[in-house]
């Protein structure tokens, strides 16, 4: 299977990195063909064009920073619709809205084609190394056809339902790491100002219930002080506000979440779009006047599991024979 990939941004070019290092024939493109020097030193080839890329490749990838675009990518003049053929399977990777990959995704069909949203989860440091994992939304057909690919870029592959499900989740999950980062942060300063000491802060909280993979990573980067978790400001506002548009569309009055769209839009504001957005602490920082540091930690994360091939997870008791 020959594949396109376009956008090779933090997390698409590790995952296009492991397409490659995993044998398949890869074809890429991006917006500055500098950046996708690496992949083309490495043995992949360029496609002038989205619609190049869909016209010689089986299953054409996409990894882009928002819906808009996912839109201009997929629906301009030489997007990827107008290269598309029958056969083809089209997997977007971004995290984007679910109403608009079903939009796209009709469209694709249309066309006899086979669209996938395959949004990943697990942090740039998992991507790097295929470990990450990856939720897909579509038919069982069309999963078991990608399979083979995303089990190069995956260690744990979902198949989460239809079209769209996909996204639904991968919002619902960026949600709750935001509601955990935040809640970390108010934890670190409250311990600070009570005298605590943060090394011995950090292991209390690893070692309890209050446990979690956001402490695990991106408390670490946190008291390294370089807060740099390849994830910013800006797309954490956009996460949590499509979390938020799915809880309107279905009538869901949610209490917590427009206290965090406010929370990392004063941020934004505060820091720019292109903060990490561990660096949402500084805000408590700030007002309390002190750091959050400590001795010790990394400055970013490392995956040290070594690579496999990943695997469909199968949903607790939805197989079940009783």
């Amino acid at each position: 299977m020959k594949i396109g990939f376009i956008g090779l941004g933090n997390v698409g070019g590790k995952l296009a990195g492991s397409i490659l290092r995993n044998g398949f024939e890869l074809v890429v493109h991006e917006l500055d063909r500098e950046i996708a020097a690496p992949f083309l030193n490495q043995g992949a080839t360029w496609g002038n064009t989205p619609r190049d890329v869909a016209g010689q490749c089986d299953m054409i990838i996409t990894c882009l920073p928002n819906p808009a675009a996912s839109r201009a990518v997929m629906e301009s003049e030489n997007g990827i619709l107008a290269g598309l053929s029958a056969g083809n399977i089209w997997a977007e990777m971004s995290t984007t809205d679910e109403a608009e990959v079903r939009r796209l995704g009709a469209k694709v069909a249309a066309l006899g084609a086979q669209p996938i949203d395959c949004p990943v989860s697990g942090g740039c440091h998992r991507a790097a190394t295929g470990n990450i994992a990856i939720f897909a939304g579509c038919e069982r057909e069309t999963f078991e056809r990608a399979l083979p690919v995303l089990s190069t870029m995956g260690r744990q592959i979902l198949h989460t339902g239809q079209l769209g499900s996909a996204s639904i989740l991968k919002v619902v999950t960026n949600y709750l790491a935001t509601a955990n980062l935040v809640t970390l942060c108010e934890a670190l300063v409250t311990a600070k100002a009570a005298g605590m000491d943060l090394n011995t802060t950090y292991e209390a909280i690893k070692i309890s219930s209050g446990n979690s993979f956001v402490h695990e990573t991106e408390s670490q980067v946190i008291l390294n002080g370089s807060r740099d978790i390849n994830f910013t400001m800006e797309l954490v506002v956009k996460d949590i506000g499509l979390f938020q548009e799915v809880a309107d569309r279905n009538n869901v009055p949610l209490e917590i979440s427009p206290v965090l769209i406010d929370i990392f839009s004063d941020g934004l504001q505060r820091y720019g779009a292109r903060e990490w957005s561990p660096n949402i602490i500084k805000r408590l920082e700030e007002a309390c006047g002190f750091e959050i540091l400590a001795p010790g930690f990394p400055a970013e994360m490392v995956d040290h599991e070594p690579e496999a091939t990943g695997n469909e997870v199968i949903p607790t008791g939805l197989y079940s024979s009783a």
